[in-house]
C-alpha cells in the first residue's frame, strides 16, 4: 500500500500544472494549454492507478486530517482553475467549430457547383 503522503506531491503538481494551463488560456497559448494538459493527464492517469488498486481510499481512511484538508483544498483549487479555463476556452472551441462548419458548407459548394466554374 501507498503512504498516505505519496499522492500529495501528485495532487501538489497538478495543481501547479492547473496553474499554468489558467496562464496559458489567458494567453490563448493554445499550443503551451495542450502540452500542459497532457502533463496533467499523465498525474491523473497516476492517481488512477492508485485508486484502482484501492490505495487512495486506504489513504483517505488513514491520512491525518491536516493532510486531507490540504489534499480537499488543492481539489478544490484545480477544480476552480478548471472552470476558469474552460471560461476561457469555450469561446475558441465554439469560434473554431463555426470555422469548421463553414469549411464544409465551403466545400459542399464547390463540389455542388464544381470548382473550375470562372467567376
Amino acid at each position: 500500500m501507498t503512504n498516505p503522503v505519496d499522492t500529495l506531491p501528485i495532487y501538489e503538481s497538478m495543481a501547479l500544472i492547473s496553474e499554468q494551463m489558467l496562464t496559458a488560456a489567458r494567453d490563448a497559448n493554445w499550443e503551451l494549454l495542450s502540452v500542459l494538459e497532457n502533463r496533467s493527464s499523465e498525474y491523473l492517469a497516476q492517481l488512477k492507478r492508485q485508486a484502482a488498486g484501492g490505495d487512495i481510499e486506504q489513504q483517505i481512511d488513514n491520512s491525518d486530517d491536516a493532510l486531507r484538508a490540504r489534499k480537499v483544498a488543492i481539489i478544490k483549487k484545480i477544480l476552480a482553475d478548471d472552470r476558469d479555463i474552460r471560461n476561457l476556452t469555450e469561446p475558441r472551441l465554439t469560434e473554431l467549430s463555426d470555422l469548421i462548419k463553414n469549411n464544409k458548407n465551403e466545400r459542399k459548394l464547390v463540389r455542388a457547383y464544381g470548382a473550375n466554374q470562372e467567376g
